[in-house]
């Protein structure tokens, strides 16, 4: 047969692990009181909560060998580097695809503008070019176009050339403000929430429970006050 006192403080070790959980699950009151009973005694428990003011919840410890400058230095010389530096190398093949491929646009839209203003000269000054010479093919494959037709595709190329090196140089200015902001609020500082607590034994006053306690006029109790800061 199971030893009825072991049970008993088994069931108050449930019951105060119970009401640690919801304490620190609420906001609860200062000084809330909480009682149970077991083997006909009446046993309570205090919790009282304390926290500093909102701003000083936070503590900063200041890291000076991890700086926003030099993230940004090394972003403005090698794209992705700043990122490195950060300790963020999983954005280093991100960046290099999105510049690669602005790259190659920059150098398709390119090809094809210079293509187009060759065509476009010949148009303007009447002129077929022979064969051999460098357009020759291509003044062949776009012979039914008119001058109109040739003068639109030249500067639909040229503004995708343009917008392409816009969005090359955008994109190296987005990794440096990544790396900026990286380095200022992730590095700049490390963040600690400290707790404490304390447990001190309590006298509970009789009329609070005098419905459920029969053995005496005075409940035994602990208080735990958490310290959050």
């Amino acid at each position: 047969m199971p030893n009825l006192n072991n049970f008993k403080y088994l069931v108050l070790l449930y019951l105060l692990f119970g009401t640690f959980l919801s304490a620190i699950a609420k906001q609860p009151n200062t000084n809330s009181p909480i009682a149970f009973i077991v083997n006909k005694k009446l046993y309570a428990v205090t919790f009282k909560r304390t926290a500093t003011e909102a701003t000083n919840d936070t503590v900063y410890h200041p890291d000076s060998l991890h700086t926003p400058h030099a993230a940004v230095i090394r972003s403005l010389i090698i794209p992705g580097l700043g990122q490195l530096y950060n300790r963020q190398w999983w954005k280093v093949p991100i960046i290099y695809t999105g510049l690669g491929l602005l790259a190659d646009a920059v150098a398709y839209n390119n090809r094809y503008y210079h293509e187009f203003l060759a065509l476009s000269y010949y148009r303007y000054f009447s002129r077929t070019p022979k064969s051999g010479d460098k357009y020759y093919t291509q003044a062949q494959q776009f012979a039914g176009y008119t001058p109109q037709q040739i003068y639109d595709i030249k500067d639909s190329f040229r503004r995708d050339r343009d917008l392409s090196i816009l969005g090359f140089f955008a994109a190296w200015g987005l990794q440096v403000i990544d790396a900026y902001i990286d380095a200022k609020f992730r590095h700049s500082y490390s963040m600690d929430t400290n707790l404490s607590f304390r447990a001190s034994p309590v006298v509970i006053n009789q009329p609070l429970y005098a419905a459920q306690n029969e053995n005496g006029s005075i409940i035994p109790g602990i208080k735990l006050i958490f310290t959050f800061q």
